[in-house]
């Protein structure tokens, strides 16, 4: 996909996400539009559930499958009742946001490593990051820059050690410094790596990048990384959907930039009176994000 496109290394703009982003067309249905499987939320977490969903279902998905804890579910299905329960056909996975990895139990961990066993393409979020080197398929992490720590330390690119680890400083430099991070990482990790930000960043092991600086300081409030791991998600498995040919680790770069491009541009929208917003103000808006994008 980046190849044949000729995408810029440089700022990710609604043109781009224009050559990612598909409409319906008279001969589509629910499957042919992507479906998306979902491992989010917890009983600490029950709402991030429902926004990584609602993030996947307003950004143009045929079908969202959601697994995890039965109270949870009910909240999703709340505010989602066209949401399905339990695992199926599925073309992308999204798993991780709203899981505490330091706290999950055996029997999470388990269903985590299950999804990641699946050669479908997945979006691993928060609380999954430091299982992504388990993936079996194309992937990408989606890590803020507090969270970035838990994907470097398994591939030796850290220490749990906050006084040792430079990386909270070299992410604190300038933006080649922190590009150069997020590089490295995703070659030694085999993944693309998104690293939230007011600059988000997102790099593929081929060393293709890109920067996204749609949005807005309203952004930085809880719950907004849940609707971009959704959003992600939904453009990745319309994206897997509609390929003629299986979509490699390479072909995920543009995909990310375009999710997080998307919910970037529905902050904006949220808060175009200047006001406060909140995620799911943000997910709300993600149908005119995609709009913006398309005409």
């Amino acid at each position: 996909m980046p190849g044949g496109y000729g995408w810029h290394e440089d700022e990710w703009t609604g043109a781009d996400a224009r050559e990612v982003l598909r409409t319906p067309s008279r001969d589509d249905h629910k499957y042919s539009r992507g479906s998306v499987l979902m491992l989010t939320g917890s009983s600490a977490y029950p709402g991030a559930a429902v926004l990584s969903v609602e993030g996947a279902w307003r950004t143009g998905i045929g079908m969202v499958r959601w697994f995890g804890e039965a109270d949870v579910g009910r909240l999703v299905l709340q505010q989602r009742p066209e949401t399905v329960m339990g695992a199926g056909r599925t073309d992308a996975v999204v798993v991780g946001s709203g899981i505490d990895a330091r706290t999950r139990t055996d029997q999470v961990t388990r269903a985590i490593e299950r999804m990641l066993a699946s050669p479908a393409p997945t979006v691993i979020d928060a609380g999954a990051l430091d299982l992504a080197p388990r993936a079996h398929g194309p992937f990408v992490v989606t890590p803020h820059a507090g969270e970035l720590r838990e994907v470097r330390i398994p591939l030796g690119l850290g220490v749990d050690d906050i006084d040792v680890d430079p990386l909270a400083e070299r992410l604190a430099g300038d933006f080649p410094e922190r590009l150069l991070v997020v590089r490295e990482t995703a070659v030694a990790l085999g993944g693309v790596v998104l690293l939230k930000g007011a600059e988000t960043i997102v790099g593929t092991p081929g060393g293709w990048w890109t920067v996204v600086r749609a949005g807005t300081p309203w952004l930085a409030t809880a719950g907004t990384g849940d609707v971009l791991a959704g959003a992600i998600g939904s453009v990745l498995a319309g994206a897997v959907a509609a390929a003629e040919e299986e979509i490699d680790v390479e072909d995920l770069g543009p995909i990310a930039a375009t999710g997080a491009w998307l919910q970037g541009t529905a902050g904006q929208i949220a808060a175009r009176h200047g006001g406060p917003i909140t995620a799911l103000d943000v997910a709300e808006a993600l149908p005119h994000a995609f709009a913006e994008a398309s005409a």
